[in-house]
């Protein structure tokens, strides 16, 4: 099958003004993609977004192309993008749809498609819709234009199925949590979670104001959270990205528990549990430790490419139910069909509960490998991962580390960067590796 032009791991993501985040853009994107699944049956489109102040001028864009291709759509304001996946499954919709950039600062926005199960559209179907942008637009007839509605307490129906994830017979009351919701999506969803549950909650990162998303908060920077954690004398922080579907953690001694270390906890929960099925999928990204930490417990493990559609291909293939990614998505299948930042917090919480052991101590045994990650701005003119420079100075840093290691360069799916990971026994050798191969590629990138 041909590559898509548009979409890409995440669906579409840009600056807005540019090239393909514009009114125009999304107008077109929607009739066709309104063409397209008319032809699946779908007459009927929930959308949601984040709080980005662009989202008002796209999502009335896209409204109108699905209109005009005959569909009508529902509303749900400000919305976390796994809530719009489970309010496209409750409300039988034939379609979600999502404006968001995530954890990308505010002047990106972009769009990701659900299907009527809540599960990422084929790839198949994204490249029907752009096969379709290339017709000509032909708005339908008067009387089969679709209709807008906008859905009553969708926030309330998302809380209540989010506490539907934790158990009947447990409270959150003796715990004190932060919560981060990094100016996004979760700003009024998570803190009413938590607190309807028992706990006593301290919140930042709660008042959006369209521009301020992300911005020094959230899953991308968690020292506000960290900080706050420590001073608040907190058992747990939680941080969100824009978007919701992220979470990382902080333990109250201010350390960070990333999105391996999470899958980990949730992992061993489960199996002492003895209801774990199968065992549990990582990225290319994973830490060798969470692999090796996890063949010590028995516990199966598979990578998958980086994202969490390719995760959710790997859980499907296998009948497996929990993957992650390092940045903290975290698929949990026997409770959602997406990732979940709200729902894979509230699993933590219930393993603390159950075991009486601090987030602190359900991390402390997980040895991770000395892992450093560096991100390169790219240009787009050239394509520094094809420059014979930077795959001889990988090929050398790969034997430098002499089977104790790993090295990998990949090109992000939702933002114009190089990422470069590089892992190995010795935390001061990996350091200087990765920062001599950035500087390789920053040079290509720019020659």
């Amino acid at each position: 099958m041909s590559v898509c032009k548009y979409f890409g791991t995440d669906g579409i993501r840009g600056k807005v003004g540019e090239s393909l985040i514009t009114p125009e853009f999304f107008l077109k994107l929607g009739f066709s993609a309104g063409k397209v699944l008319s032809q699946h049956g779908s007459k009927k489109i929930i959308i949601g977004k984040d709080t980005r102040i662009s989202g008002y001028m796209l999502e009335s864009a896209l409204e109108a192309g699905l209109s005009a291709a005959g569909l009508s759509t529902a509303f749900t304001g400000p919305m976390p993008t796994p809530a719009v996946a489970y309010l496209t499954r409750t409300f039988r919709a034939d379609a979600g749809i999502v404006i968001s950039a995530s954890h990308n600062p505010f002047d990106d926005n972009g769009i990701k498609f659900f299907t009527t199960k809540g599960s990422k559209l084929p790839d198949e179907v994204e490249k029907a819709i752009e096969d379709t942008m290339a017709k000509e637009f032909l708005c339908v007839e008067s009387s089969s234009l679709g209709r807008s509605s906008r859905i009553i307490d969708a926030a309330g129906r998302y809380i209540e199925f989010c506490k539907g994830t934790f158990p009947n017979n447990l409270t959150l009351n003796t715990l004190k949590i932060v919560v981060d919701c990094a100016h996004g999506a979760t700003y009024h969803i998570a803190p009413n979670v938590l607190e309807e549950l028992g706990a006593t909650v301290t919140s930042i990162g709660v008042k959006p104001n369209g521009m301020n998303i992300n911005k020094n908060c959230g899953t991308t920077d968690i020292r506000r959270l960290q900080e706050r954690v420590l001073a608040e004398n907190a058992d747990v922080g939680l941080a969100y990205d824009g978007d919701g579907d992220r979470i990382i953690m902080v333990d109250h001694m201010g350390y960070k528990v990333d999105g391996d270390q999470i899958l980990y906890i949730i992992a061993c929960e489960e199996k002492r549990q003895k209801s774990l099925k199968g065992g549990v999928v990582g990225t290319l990204m994973t830490n060798k430790g969470i692999e090796l930490g996890l063949a010590n417990l028995g516990i199966p493990f598979a990578r998958s490419r980086v994202g969490d559609r390719y995760i959710l291909e790997v859980l499907k293939q296998k009948g497996w139910r929990i993957g992650a990614e390092h940045s903290g998505h975290i698929i949990l299948l026997d409770k959602t069909t997406t990732g979940d930042g709200i729902i894979a917090g509230l699993q933590v919480l219930t393993a603390m509960l159950l075991t009486n052991k601090s987030l602190y101590d359900l991390r402390k045994n997980i040895i991770l490998l000395p892992q450093k990650l560096v991100n390169i701005r790219c240009t787009g003119i050239n394509n520094p991962l094809e420059d014979s420079k930077v795959k001889r100075v990988i090929a050398e840093a790969e034997s430098e580390l002499q089977g104790t290691g790993r090295v990998l360069l990949r090109k992000s799916g939702t933002e114009p960067l190089i990422r470069i990971m590089v892992e190995g026994a010795n935390g001061s050798q990996v350091s200087a590796l990765s920062q001599y191969i950035a500087n390789i590629v920053q040079q290509c990138d720019i020659s």
